[in-house]
């Protein structure tokens, strides 16, 4: 008889072990979803509270620059179109084109930025994509009043 107790004193402790072991993993799945849907509420959230970009809605065409670098050994030039995109279009002035009172303050602003430029630094994989921020920077700060949010190259040559 002694062994009779013994063993029914055994299968209560294993049934334990695995109702605690089952409920362990029932509460870390909890866990684990509620994790989850939490996480994603707040990419839900912080993607719809995030600032829509503001499209470009006119461009402005502004005509070629031809630059001397500022290269020390050799003489280097950079022929370049640029068209700028805006959030809107500039008031019409009175020689009917739009872009009449503020194409100067653009186009000095752009020649600036371009002729402080070596030709190596151009050339480079991500030359072009500096040199656009660089012209957009100091046009954000030039001309506050013109909403440009883009820089677009349609000629970019640059001679040695």
């Amino acid at each position: 008889m002694p062994n009779k107790p013994q063993a029914a004193k055994g299968k209560p402790k294993s049934k334990s072990k695995s109702s605690s072991l089952l409920v362990f993993l029932l509460l870390a799945a909890i866990g684990a979803g509620a994790y989850w849907f939490v996480s994603r509420r707040h990419a839900v959230e912080a993607a719809s509270s995030a600032p829509k970009p503001v499209s470009v809605t006119s461009v402005i065409h502004l005509d070629s620059f031809v630059v001397n670098l500022a290269d020390r050994n050799q003489s280097s030039f950079l022929k370049i179109s640029i068209d700028l995109g805006v959030t809107s279009a500039p008031a019409e002035g009175k020689s009917g084109d739009p872009n009449a009172a503020v194409t100067p303050k653009i186009r000095d602003t752009i020649l600036s930025v371009l002729s402080t430029w070596q030709s190596g630094g151009l050339l480079a994989p991500d030359g072009k994509a500096k040199l656009k921020e660089q012209i957009l920077d100091a046009l954000h700060q030039q001309v506050p009043t013109v909403p440009i949010k883009e820089v677009y190259f349609t000629e970019f040559l640059v001679q040695r």
